[in-house]
């Protein structure tokens, strides 16, 4: 008789706890004896509205009452054309064409079948350190560490890696990282890929997995450039950096970039599994009907969690608290960085923000986990990335308010104290 509750489970889930929350209000998520702990991770940047967000669950609820789903082959539910309309509403006035689907790694897999489409071309130009998915087409787009790539060799073709202008790592200031990833991306384009056999540049505005890095505006502004002389699609997977998370609706609208295809999922549901990939209609119309589609995608629970979750970004201005709660949280931890030398760098955009930990110039992951877990025992949620996983992101739920900064960043300092 097995007693482990998570036996059923399959293994290849990793796990940071095996806390079991009932629920979940804001920032906080309660187990069934009343434990709580303070989540600043918000399920990897999904719940930005907050836990269980009332007016966001309230909408779930009634149109569950009503109609679960629809195909959208076959009948097109009034909750998915309302977030159409939305969508186009808070995206760059050039984006104004919508396809819904389930997930950041099935929208990244349409968008890539839509810049081949639309171009003819086949090749796809991606950045050192991204995370695009997990299915074999963006598995083979993600080189932020080997762990997600691991045994499932040989993966599809036509990628093709470039650097990220990430500063830090580069030991560059801003501006020579940004000359240096802008030289080697055209020493691409004429070694390993021509652009006229090179559908898109997908890029992460800010890296996520990778570490998060964010793209410098100028370097954005160079991509949109090289791209509109050359053909190539220019495609921005906003999976983690949309919805507010950076102090932006977009993390786009920080270099006033437009790109030619968006990819958005994570916060748009607040939760509810839902993905969409933006362009213009044109752009679309170039999609061979039938060439792509899916049972959910459109799916009417999900398009309305999404309706109610833009709602309420707008309604209770939540991007702007991003930014407010981000600049606190930034300044917080860069007095701590003067306090304590294993902090490398600390950057990010809003409520994405990024710490990095490195002894004697070099990774140092022992450091990242021990904080971690430290943060953990005084029951603070926070989640590790970059490639050498010495990178503590901070996610909080963009509800999140100054006191729970203030309290978060003091836990940090303590759990910082602990680390020889």
């Amino acid at each position: 008789m097995q007693t482990d509750a998570l036996y059923h489970l399959s293994p290849v889930w990793s796990h940071l706890t095996t806390f079991q929350p009932v629920r979940g209000a804001g920032i906080y998520l309660y187990d069934a004896g009343g434990k709580r702990l303070m989540d600043f991770t918000s399920g990897i940047g999904v719940t930005n509205t907050g836990h269980a967000h009332p007016k966001v669950a309230q909408a779930i609820q009634a149109q569950a009452a009503n109609l679960i789903h629809g195909q959208i082959n076959i009948v097109v539910s009034p909750a998915a054309i309302e977030l159409s309309h939305l969508l186009n509403e808070i995206t760059p006035p050039e984006i104004d064409c919508f396809f819904l689907s389930n997930s950041g790694a099935e929208a990244t897999e349409g968008a890539v079948k839509l810049a081949r489409h639309a171009t003819k071309r086949q090749n796809i130009i991606v950045f050192q350190g991204s995370f695009h998915g997990r299915t074999a087409q963006t598995m083979a787009m993600t080189t932020s560490k080997t762990g997600y790539r691991l045994g499932y060799q040989p993966l599809p073709g036509g990628i093709f890696v470039t650097p990220f202008p990430y500063a830090y790592k580069l030991g560059m200031d801003e501006e020579q990282a940004v000359d240096y990833a802008l030289d080697q991306l055209h020493y691409l384009l004429k070694a390993q890929t021509a652009p006229e056999e090179t559908a898109a540049i997908v890029i992460e505005p800010v890296l996520g997995e990778g570490g998060y890095v964010p793209a410098p505006n100028r370097f954005l502004q160079e991509l949109r450039q090289l791209c509109s002389e050359t053909g190539i699609m220019l495609v921005m997977d906003e999976v983690q950096t949309g919805f507010g998370r950076t102090g932006k609706m977009f993390a786009l609208e920080h270099s006033a970039v437009t790109p030619d295809i968006m990819i958005m999922a994570k916060g748009l549901g607040s939760g509810v599994p839902i993905s969409a990939i933006g362009a213009s209609r044109a752009l679309m119309e170039r999609w061979q009907v039938g060439a792509h589609g899916g049972t959910y995608g459109g799916n009417a629970l999900a398009a309305a969690a999404g309706v109610a979750t833009i709602n309420v970004m707008r309604d209770e201005k939540l991007p702007e608290n991003a930014a407010r709660q981000g600049d606190r949280l930034m300044e917080g931890l860069k007095a701590l960085q003067a306090e304590f030398p294993i902090i490398g760098d600390v950057r990010g955009r809003g409520l994405m923000v990024g710490v990095e930990f490195t002894r004697d110039g070099q990774p140092d992951k022992a450091a990242t986990k021990a904080v971690q877990t430290a943060c953990l025992e005084r029951d603070l949620l926070l989640l590790t990335c970059g490639t050498y996983d010495n990178i503590i992101r901070w996610i909080p739920p963009l509800v999140v308010n100054a006191v729970q900064i203030d309290e978060a960043v003091q836990i940090f300092a303590e759990a910082l104290g602990t680390v020889k």
